[in-house]
C-alpha cells in the first residue's frame, strides 16, 4: 500500500507535509538511489516545474536530494507537464520530474515522476520509492556528488515537438482563438505556439505572480475563456489548467466541452482516417455513458479504467491503442506524447475546424450527455467516512434504486481529501436523490 503517492504522485498543502522542503529532499534522494542502481556511468534527472511560489523552495530541496546520490540534475524551468516526459526521453535521462500540483490552488503542490521511457511510475516502483524514503539512503561519496545544471530551451524543445505532430497542410490562419493557460506553466508556450501557427491570438491567463494559477481561470474556471471568447467574437477558446495536461473548449458560442466531447471527435475522425488502433478509445470510469453509446454506434469500444491518467496510458500500452484521456481533459495521444497534452490536444481540435471547415459548436459537440452529478465531500487525514455503517447502507440503498436505470461510483480523490461522489440516470429526479442521499451520510460521519 502506497502511504505518499496518490494517483499522480505526491500531492499536498506547501510547507505542511508532505510537501515540506524537508520530505522533497528525502524524495529527492530515494528517487535517485532507486534508478541509480550502478556506480558507474552518468546518471542524469531533469526536473520541470509550473508557476507555483513553492516550486522554488521544492525544486532546490529536490536537487539536493538528487545530487546527493550522483545524480546530474537539468532545471527546465516553468514547461508543462508533458514537456517532461517528452525531455526525459529526449535527453536520455534516467528519470523526469515535475514540481505541480495541476489543477489544484496555488497553496497546494506536488511532485510526478517519469521513468527513462518518459511514461509516469507504477504503483510497484513508487511503493518501492516510499521504502527508500521510509529506511533513508546511504549519499554517494564526496567525489561523485552530481552536478546541476540550467536548460534555458526546453519550452522551445517542446513548442517544436507539439506543432510537429499536425499535418503538414493544417495552418491556423484566419482562426480567432482565446488561449486561456491559468496562469500556469504553458503561460509563455501556448500563445507563441498558437501564434506560429497562424492564428490570431487573444491569450489570457497569462500574467503568473506565483499565487494566482488557477485562479477563477483555466480548465477547472473556463467562464472568463467564455467570456473573451464571445466579447472578442472569436471562433474558439482553448483552457489548459496550471500544468497544460488538461484541456476543455469553449465554442463560438460559450459553450464548454469537456475532454469526454474531445475524445468521441478524435476518436470518430482518427477512425476514418485510418490512425485510431485497435477501434478503441481508453477512457477511465468517471466517462459519461453517452460517450460509450457514441462509440458503439461508430463501431468502437469504450475501454475503462481506474481514474488517472497514468491508468488510462498502461491500459493504452498493454492493448496497444493510441488515443485515450479523462472527462477532466487529460488527452493521451501516445503517437506524439506519453503522458496528457493539453496544448496538443487542443491544436488537433483546432486541425479538426480547419479540415472539415466546421465551427467549434459543430464538432463538440458529438453526442448527448446521460445526466451526471458529481459532488465532493472534504474530510480530515485521520477520518476514513466510506467505512461507516451508514454511509455503507446509503450506498447499498442507492445502488438498489438506480439498478437498470444508471451507475454509481463512489471513491476517494487521489489528488485531495475528498470522497467524490457520482451518478449517472435518465431520471433527473432519481439522480438528485441518490446523490443527496450518500453526501448527506457521508457529511454526516465527517461533521
Amino acid at each position: 500500500m502506497r502511504k505518499l503517492f496518490g494517483t499522480d504522485g505526491v500531492r499536498g498543502t506547501a510547507n505542511t507535509h508532505p510537501m515540506t522542503a524537508e520530505m522533497a529532499l528525502r524524495i529527492g534522494a530515494a528517487v535517485g538511489r532507486y534508478f541509480r542502481r550502478d556506480a558507474t556511468g552518468v546518471h542524469r534527472v531533469v526536473i520541470g516545474k509550473d508557476t507555483r511560489l513553492s516550486g522554488y523552495m521544492l525544486e532546490n530541496a529536490l536537487t539536493a536530494g538528487l545530487t546527493s546520490t550522483g545524480m546530474n540534475v537539468l532545471l527546465l524551468g516553468p514547461v508543462p507537464t508533458p514537456a517532461v516526459g517528452l525531455m526525459t526521453r529526449s535527453m536520455r535521462a534516467d528519470l523526469g520530474v515535475m514540481i505541480s500540483a495541476s489543477h489544484n490552488p496555488a497553496e497546494d503542490n506536488g511532485i510526478k515522476f517519469f521513468g527513462p521511457d518518459g511514461y509516469k511510475l507504477s504503483d510497484q516502483a513508487e511503493v518501492e520509492i516510499e521504502r527508500l524514503i521510509d529506511d533513508g539512503v546511504r549519499p554517494a561519496q564526496a567525489q561523485n556528488i552530481g552536478r546541476a545544471r540550467r536548460v534555458d530551451d526546453a519550452r522551445f524543445r517542446y513548442g517544436e515537438r507539439v506543432k510537429s505532430s499536425l499535418p503538414r497542410n493544417v495552418s491556423l490562419d484566419g482562426l480567432k482563438v482565446v488561449i486561456d493557460c491559468a496562469n500556469g506553466a504553458a503561460h509563455r508556450t501556448a500563445p507563441e505556439v498558437l501564434w506560429e501557427l497562424g492564428a490570431d491570438v487573444i491569450p489570457v491567463g497569462i500574467a503568473p505572480n506565483g499565487k494566482n494559477i488557477n485562479l477563477n481561470c483555466g480548465s477547472t474556471k473556463p467562464h472568463l475563456a467564455a467570456e473573451t471568447v464571445v466579447a472578442h467574437g472569436a471562433d474558439v477558446g482553448i483552457c489548459l489548467d496550471g500544468d497544460a495536461d488538461r484541456v476543455v473548449v469553449v465554442d463560438e458560442t460559450g459553450q464548454v466541452a469537456d475532454g469526454d466531447q474531445l475524445m468521441a471527435l478524435l476518436a470518430t475522425a482518427w477512425k476514418k482516417s485510418g490512425q485510431l488502433k485497435g477501434d478503441a478509445l481508453v477512457a477511465t470510469v468517471m466517462s459519461n455513458l453517452g460517450l460509450e453509446r457514441h462509440l458503439t454506434a461508430q463501431g468502437l469500444r469504450l475501454e475503462r479504467t481506474a481514474v488517472g491518467d497514468r491508468y488510462v496510458v498502461e491500459r493504452m500500452r498493454e492493448g496497444g491503442f493510441n488515443l485515450g484521456g479523462e472527462q477532466s481533459g487529460h488527452i493521451v495521444m501516445s503517437d506524439y506524447a506519453t503522458t496528457g497534452d493539453g496544448l496538443m490536444a487542443g491544436l488537433h481540435f483546432l486541425a479538426e475546424m480547419v479540415l472539415s471547415g466546421r465551427k467549434a459548436s459543430d464538432l463538440s459537440k458529438q453526442f448527448e450527455t446521460v445526466p451526471q452529478l458529481l459532488k465532493n465531500v472534504r474530510y480530515s487525514s485521520d477520518q476514513t467516512p466510506l467505512e461507516v455503517q451508514s454511509v455503507q447502507a446509503a450506498i447499498a440503498d442507492a445502488e438498489a434504486r438506480l439498478n437498470g436505470q444508471g451507475r454509481l461510483l463512489i471513491r476517494k480523490s487521489g489528488t485531495e481529501p475528498l470522497i467524490r461522489v457520482m451518478a449517472e440516470c435518465e431520471d433527473d429526479g432519481l439522480l438528485t436523490q441518490v446523490v443527496d442521499s450518500i453526501v448527506a451520510e457521508v457529511e454526516a460521519a465527517t461533521s
